[in-house]
């Protein structure tokens, strides 16, 4: 995976999970991620080493990472856009019964069925 595609996953991660970080983490991350600092600056401006920020960032990392494998929320929003894209094109074609079966199926899917 090359550097851009990783840094637009953990930027759609911190989108659904950065809350769950501490205050410190989240700053390190939007710092590095968004604001397009260095690991130099951010440390310049938390008073720390580049070190401590690289660490910072790579657990941060980690951690949204591991939120995504266990509870899905990406992966279930992507999945959920992409069937309402179905959807859309279903009726859009005046195919009604095939987007009423695509929202049975995805409600049904919803709720563990």
């Amino acid at each position: 995976m090359d550097e851009l595609t990783k840094n637009e996953e953990l930027g759609d991660l911190y989108a659904y999970y950065g809350t769950l970080l501490t205050q410190g983490q989240q700053s390190y991350f939007e710092d590095y991620y968004y604001n397009d600092l260095s690991l130099g600056e951010i440390a310049v401006n938390h008073h720390v080493s580049r070190q401590a920020v690289y660490d910072n960032l790579k657990r941060s990392s980690k951690i949204l990472q591991n939120y995504e494998d266990k509870l899905h929320m990406r992966r279930d929003n992507d999945h959920i856009e992409n069937v309402l894209a179905d959807v859309l094109l279903s009726i859009d074609n005046d195919d009604c019964q095939t987007a009423k079966n695509e929202i049975t199926n995805l409600l049904n899917q919803l709720r563990g069925e």
